[in-house]
């Protein structure tokens, strides 16, 4: 392993070992449950976007095919909850292999496609017609593996997993030929750099994290709707969050989510009813004056950010 992943990786595992232990100082559960559910997606959508230059509206399509994987393998296999969430990142990475095709398109067109693909997937599983294996529109509930402790535990597990990935990428001569692609596709390509089988494998990478990240939060939560799991927020959060802090970095995202989301929760609780202005300021006002994200303030120092 290069010297400058082994740096990477021991800075990030104190970030891991911080969120494995909170939970017996700090009893918001969910809270920090989904600090690192949105640690793990906004590197997710790091690995389609700041690798490629995909950006994913419909991100979350991953999410709750992971989420209804893991639930379907529950409820009618009594599969365990750790293996029904690695069938959740499968089904994830099967979604991304039939949705392959999109990456003929780029841009706006990609994005826009993408976002309608996962429209699709919401309203497939929610088809009543297919109750008696989704549910349909009726929710899922899964009481009898509710086990929220396990779950956080095994988020933690995907989180260092991940950023592990993600510092493969970015050290490795795979994730150089995937920013070479990102940069300029045609030089990549004459260079002998395989473009659609790097592009492909990027996008397969991305949907299994969020498959398993939908795995885990199906396993925590237990009870949801199709709506819930679905939910744009949880791709606009995602890709805002990773923005913010600055993609095709590892640390970028991880400072965006931490920055972000934690004055979301602040400014939801205490001043809620200037939620919205406040936080749509900080966004305008940092894709405006630092459109490479928080870590260009480094970069402009000079610094490395890695």
């Amino acid at each position: 392993m290069p010297d400058t992943s082994k740096h990477l990786l021991f800075i990030l595992a104190p970030l891991v070992v911080v969120f494995a232990v909170l939970p017996g100082v700090y009893q918001n559960h969910l809270l920090l449950f989904n600090f690192v559910i949105f640690l793990i997606l906004a590197q997710g959508v790091n690995i389609i976007y700041g690798f490629t230059g995909y950006l994913p509206f419909g991100y979350v399509g991953f999410f709750g095919a992971g989420a209804y994987g893991f639930a379907i393998m529950v409820m009618h296999l009594q599969t365990p909850a750790p293996l029904a969430v690695l069938v959740g990142g499968v089904v994830a990475v099967a979604l991304g292999l039939l949705l392959t095709p999109l990456l003929r398109l780029s841009g706006a067109y990609f994005a826009i496609a993408n976002l309608a693909a996962s429209l699709a997937v919401l309203h497939f599983v929610a088809n009543p017609a297919l109750e008696n294996i989704t549910k349909g529109p009726y929710g899922v509930s899964l009481t009898g593996t509710f086990n929220p402790t396990d779950a956080y535990y095994a988020a933690i597990a995907v989180l260092a997993l991940t950023l592990g990935g993600v510092v493969y990428l970015k050290n490795s001569a795979f994730g150089l030929a995937l920013q070479a692609v990102r940069e300029d596709a045609v030089s990549a390509s004459m260079a002998g750099v395989n473009v659609v089988k790097m592009r492909v494998i990027a996008w397969l990478a991305s949907a299994l994290v969020a498959g398993l990240a939908g795995g885990i939060y199906a396993w925590y939560v237990s009870v949801f709707y199709p709506d819930n799991v679905f939910s744009s927020d949880f791709s606009i959060f995602a890709i805002v969050f990773a923005l913010f802090g600055g993609v095709a970095t590892i640390i970028g995202p991880i400072v965006g989510v931490l920055i972000l989301y934690g004055i979301y929760n602040l400014i939801g609780f205490t001043t809620p009813q200037y939620f919205q202005l406040i936080y749509g300021l900080l966004i305008m006002g940092l894709v405006l004056f630092l459109p490479a994200g928080l870590v260009s303030l480094a970069t402009r120092r000079g610094w490395n950010v890695p």
